[in-house]
């Protein structure tokens, strides 16, 4: 990259920046690209130069977070972790990501953006399922999962949890430890109501 290149890069990351910290405790209808704009110390028009409208930028904000999570855990799969190691980064990277994008905050991005749904399938479709299928293999291979549990079984449980998940961390926040709670969920996903067998 050339000098122009580097601070028009670092102009747009400060934009996107901004507009992240301001998705984390408003409305997305709410934040105008003047709000964006005063924030983040940049004229308007420099913020329409390099995303066209303030659902673009909102859509370029949500996929820029996903694509780095996605890398992050992929790297962290390559470290070597047991089974109940990534399973509770799983946990702990969900959690991250819910102070930033509550589940209904992405409900109302999708709902108002069919570009970001289809980029969510297909993320969904490509790299969270051969991944979780990954996970699953390895686990199994290294006898942290019962050869007589399945792939589709194991996928099933996951999506059971995954879809109480805002429920589950709701929970957290109210019991008296929110660790405690979810390290407990962790045991009961791997080892059920009557311990490790």
């Amino acid at each position: 990259m050339n000098g122009f290149e580097k601070r028009a890069d670092l102009i747009k990351k400060k934009i996107m920046k901004t507009t992240l910290d301001m998705l984390r405790t408003s409305d997305p209808k709410r934040i105008r690209i003047a709000d964006i704009s005063r924030m983040a110390n940049v004229s308007q028009v420099t913020i329409y130069n390099y995303f066209g409208s303030k659902e673009a930028l909102l859509r370029e904000v949500f996929k820029n977070y996903m694509d780095k999570a996605v890398r992050d855990f992929e790297q962290y799969m390559n470290e070597g972790h047991s089974l109940k190691e990534k399973i509770e980064h799983i946990l702990f990277l969900e959690k991250e990501s819910y102070k930033d994008f509550p589940p209904g905050l992405i409900k109302q991005l999708l709902i108002e953006d069919y570009e970001l749904t289809a980029y969510i399938e297909k993320q969904y479709k490509e790299t969270t399922i051969p991944l979780t299928i990954r996970i699953i293999e390895e686990g199994k291979a290294s006898g942290e999962i019962a050869q007589e549990v399945s792939i589709e079984h194991v996928l099933a449980f996951i999506q059971l949890y995954m879809n109480q998940y805002e429920a589950l961390l709701e929970m957290a926040k109210q019991s008296a430890d929110t660790e405690k709670f979810l390290e407990g969920m962790v045991h009961i996903f791997f080892y059920g109501v009557c311990g490790k067998p």
